[in-house]
């Protein structure tokens, strides 16, 4: 070929690049576009995007939630892929948010409460209906945490984290281990016990030793109950929800009682630490989150729903918080992805609760006009009275 015809081809090659350019309006193919900044949190971790992403004009989301129960991570992560502030308030009691709700003036968006409490803010109006069309994430939950009788067809409430409270010991100390809930009463045991500052399951375990039902409203029954708790209490060291597992790991006390996830951080750091389901049956709970009847942020607390309980963020919480997991596409993501958390968890009947001792558990639940009664004896048995 002639190097004038080749000169000749170049020049309408040219010519015609830059007339592809101008009617493109100078953009670069899709293909070679740079992909859109990665979220990173504080601690390196790359957050995953929302599927799907949800429109929100709310700027900020306030919660109202159990203390030290959410992942950093995931409230990082929400804040930095929805630009949205959270708002964090803490309780240690359901009863204490109850009151706080109840009281009104409260602008929360989110609360955590437990089973047995959701059927009372219903009845108090202090709950609003779900938009089930609103909520991506239902299909992520296993099946046997849904529908549950304080919550039927999940009108109110999406699960959270579930568990037991049953009993602790540190095997290196307690040379004679408590089978029963009854065996907490044995003098040798006397100032070395923590017990959660709970009072339905507090005085619920105390119901089961004398055989009665941890529902019952017979003003008897909890006469009785009373009486017993209160031979009982001058041997608890200290009454702990917020982290009770802090006294056993430091050595301060020897056994008690606990939930499912304070004893299995506990075991991890200390492996004489033992957890036993009693006798009589282990207490058995479900936290959950509800939106309040006023949430101000609806928005910014259905985008919060979806994207905090997707299986690639709430696996997390194996990691930070292992209760029993309700989130079955999270196990399945820690599965895959986190072998080692999901195998520790699976494998712990701490975590991975045997079934006969949830079929032998005991569900709390509301006790409606005999509600005062549990409260009463609280105050009493708490003041020394």
């Amino acid at each position: 070929m002639k190097k004038s015809v080749v000169w000749k081809l170049l020049a309408l090659m040219a010519l015609a690049s830059m007339l592809v350019t101008a009617c493109s309006g100078g953009a670069k193919p899709a293909a070679t576009e740079a992909p859109a900044s990665k979220k990173v949190t504080s601690t390196g971790y790359e957050c995953p995007e929302p599927n799907p992403r949800v429109q929100v004009t709310s700027k900020e989301l306030n919660l109202f939630v159990w203390t030290e129960y959410i992942p950093p991570d995931v409230q990082e992560c929400f804040e930095l892929v929805y630009g949205i502030k959270v708002n964090r308030d803490e309780y240690s009691a359901n009863e204490e948010m109850y009151a706080k709700l109840s009281a009104g003036g409260t602008s929360y968006d989110l609360v955590q409460p437990t089973d047995y409490i959701v059927s009372l803010m219903v009845r108090q109006g202090l709950l609003q209906k779900l938009d089930k069309s609103k909520l991506t994430v239902m299909g992520n939950f296993d099946p046997n945490y849904l529908n549950l009788s304080f919550d039927p067809g999940n009108e109110y409430t999406i699960p959270y984290q579930a568990g037991t409270d049953a009993i602790v010991y540190n095997a290196d100390k307690v040379k004679d281990p408590p089978k029963s809930w009854s065996d907490l009463w044995k003098p040798e045991y006397a100032g070395k016990m923590v017990f959660l500052d709970d009072s339905r399951a507090t005085i619920g375990m105390v119901l089961l030793t004398l055989g009665y039902d941890v529902n019952t409203k017979d003003p008897a029954q909890l006469d009785q109950a009373k009486a017993k708790l209160k031979e009982l209490v001058p041997g608890i060291k200290l009454f702990d929800s917020d982290s009770p597992k802090t006294a056993l790991i430091a050595g301060d006390v020897d056994l008690g009682m606990t939930w499912t996830g304070e004893a299995f951080l506990a075991q991890q750091e200390n492996p004489a630490i033992t957890y036993v389901y009693p006798t009589e049956g282990a207490i058995l709970w479900q936290d959950n989150y509800a939106i309040p009847k006023d949430a101000p942020h609806l928005d910014a607390a259905y985008a919060w729903l979806n994207y905090t309980m997707q299986g690639d963020l709430f696996w997390m919480m194996l990691r930070d918080f292992p209760y029993t997991n309700p989130n079955k596409a999270a196990l399945d993501f820690a599965k895959t992805n986190h072998k080692d958390l999901y195998d520790a968890y699976m494998n712990s009947p701490i975590t991975n609760t045997p079934a006969e001792d949830i079929k032998n558990g005991h569900r709390i639940d509301d006790v409606g006009d005999a509600l005062p009664l549990y409260d009463q004896i609280w105050t009493e048995i708490k003041g020394g009275q």
